[in-house]
């Protein structure tokens, strides 16, 4: 059996890390254009929001089952962290995943999966702002302020329409949701963080992905949505969006366990790549006109400013 010593070298070697660390975020990218195509394969109209609620739901309740029968098999305190801290975890998961997926999902209805991946990496922005009032040493720099400058440019430009206007390529219920649920993802996290002071923090992962899709589950159901298995491309790729989140966030804890977090958050720029490119791969969006392709770039470009670590 590995040491512990051991076991942190092999996850600290560079090409682990770098790896590592892409193979996560291209399944975080990939979730953009398996959705819409869920969608698709559930008969999901782009009005129902009760239907996109359910399979939300069933999602993140197959995603945390994942993590907690994971985190079980590694030893963690799976049941002992729910009965010390019931209603914490139902706070946090109904912020962080019942909150945000409404309007996440609610988003990518009404806009294209380029779009969305390159408009919800705003999350890292929104997370160096508010960390800025709660951590007194995690305050804005003039590097994270020029990042989060680049990259919110790079987001108006996204909104760039047909003819150039600013503005023409947006609205509330596509763009907007997104945005709003990377809000919301990045004040819930700071709620999760102080918790995760108290408890183990992949226990609570597991349990507020659990606890979250439950209530999304249970909205979705009294308002009455209705969501069967139509195939068995539908039933997997159900289990496909469950397992990434499920397997990304695991890889990406133990990541962050044996390295500096500078390390690892740095790769969070190729998220839009990768639901960028995978959106125009597997659903034939466009990608390469040139806001898009300019707002791709001062993005990645923003979220390496604000995540890199500062010269020592």
């Amino acid at each position: 059996m590995a040491s512990p010593a051991s076991q942190a070298c092999g996850w600290s070697r560079p090409l682990t890390v770098a790896a590592v660390a892409l193979l996560c975020c291209l399944l975080w990218g990939s979730s953009y254009p398996a959705i819409k195509s869920g969608y698709a394969l559930f008969s999901i109209a782009q009005a129902d929001l009760p239907g996109k609620l359910l399979f939300a739901g069933w999602r993140f309740v197959l995603a945390g089952g994942f993590v907690l029968v994971t985190a079980a098999v590694m030893g963690k305190p799976v049941l002992r962290t729910l009965g010390r801290h019931p209603r914490q975890l139902l706070a946090l998961g109904c912020a962080q995943t019942t909150l945000q997926y409404v309007f996440f999902y609610l988003g990518l209805a009404y806009t294209t999966g380029v779009k969305g991946s390159i408009m919800n990496a705003t999350a890292t922005f929104f997370s160096v702002l508010i960390a800025h009032w709660f951590y007194a040493n995690d305050r804005l720099s003039p590097a994270k302020a020029l990042g989060c400058a680049v990259g919110f440019a790079g987001v108006l430009t996204v909104t760039l329409g047909g003819n150039g206007e600013l503005g023409s390529g947006f609205s509330w219920l596509g763009e907007g949701s997104v945005v709003l649920a990377a809000l919301i993802l990045a004040a819930s996290s700071i709620y999760g963080k102080q918790l995760s002071q108290r408890m183990d923090a992949m226990a609570m992962t597991g349990w507020q992905l659990g606890l979250g899709g439950l209530v999304l589950v249970l909205i979705g159901g009294l308002s009455g949505g209705g969501m069967g298995l139509p195939s068995l491309q539908a039933l997997v790729l159900l289990v496909y969006l469950a397992l990434l989140s499920s397997a990304a966030f695991t890889l990406w804890s133990l990541l962050l366990k044996y390295n500096r977090v500078s390390q690892v958050t740095i790769y969070n720029f190729t998220v839009p790549v990768f639901g960028s490119v995978l959106s125009a791969l597997f659903l034939g969006e466009t990608l390469w006109a040139w806001h898009y392709v300019l707002a791709l770039a001062m993005v990645c470009l923003g979220i390496v400013l604000v995540t890199r670590e500062p010269a020592r």
